[in-house]
């Protein structure tokens, strides 16, 4: 019997083309066994910088470097055969212009094999995001919460309410007119990113936005319930794994110190 032959792997153009089909399923992954569970749900696998925080511990992501993102994007593409793999630009990886903006985006993807690269910013952004893609270099964009100038922002606060709404927009507007093939909404309101799914072209992807938008993003760590104490509104919960793996450890720790581990079938005799 032949083998079968390799799954295709999904493109950003596959990604625009679903605008207003079926959602987008989107994860984020930073390592390899993970990246090989998400493949066969997601379309698109995030290997975001918000890996700085959930395997870091980082207090944000601005400590995250160009040299954390090629270590965990190159072990999540070892796990991946089907998903478009995409990853973060870390901060002051881009912001100074297009053209260093090219140099990292070129460095990470050449050093990962990621589909796209994802970096953060609205009007400010459109000119590199277009310089981006026409070097062929896909970009997801991403505006409304943008953690990476959580600085400026003062929190991470809502974005888009009231009179700020317009600012959002224009942003969404911006990045799809520069080129983007998809957009991240985080943290938006739901009625807002309702409109701006409307307006665009391109597929909008939310993560505590609405369930309008063309798709969703959640931090694979946040949606599995590995840590209990971190818990935004925009996540549902879909396991407690880390509730299990903290009875799981405390059953090994209690055992060892009984000596009930390691027991007779678990140790080697003198002819094996």
């Amino acid at each position: 019997m032949s083998a079968s032959a390799p799954q295709r792997r999904i493109t950003p153009g596959d990604i625009r083309a679903r605008k207003g089909g079926t959602p987008l399923v989107c994860l984020t992954a930073y390592t390899t066994p993970i990246a090989r569970l998400v493949d066969a749900e997601c379309d698109v696998v995030l290997v975001g910088d918000s890996v700085g925080m959930v395997l870091h511990g980082l207090p944000s992501t601005l400590g995250v470097t160009m040299e954390m993102m090629i270590l965990h994007g190159q072990a999540v593409a070892r796990g991946l055969e089907r998903a478009l793999m995409v990853i973060d630009m870390p901060f002051g990886s881009y912001e100074e212009g297009p053209d260093q903006a090219f140099r990292n985006a070129a460095r990470l993807m050449a050093g990962t094999g990621a589909g796209a690269v994802k970096l953060e910013g609205g009007e400010s952004m459109a000119e590199t995001i277009r310089f981006l893609t026409a070097r062929s270099i896909p970009v997801m964009a991403h505006v409304g919460l943008t953690p990476q100038a959580i600085n400026v922002l003062g929190g991470y606060k809502v974005q888009g309410r009231g009179a700020d709404a317009d600012r959002v927009l224009a942003d969404a507007r911006a990045v799809a007119a520069a080129g983007a093939f998809s957009v991240v909404l985080e943290k938006v309101p739901a009625t807002l990113a309702d409109r701006i799914t409307a307006d665009l072209a391109i597929p909008t992807i939310g993560i505590g936005a609405s369930s309008g938008c063309d798709g969703q993003v959640l931090v694979v760590d946040d949606m599995l319930g590995l840590f209990s104490e971190f818990r935004p509104k925009f996540v549902r919960r879909y396991a407690a794994l880390g509730d299990g793996a903290a009875a799981a450890i405390a059953a090994y720790a209690e055992d060892v110190r009984a000596r009930r581990f390691p027991a007779p079938e678990h140790v080697f005799g003198d002819g094996e």
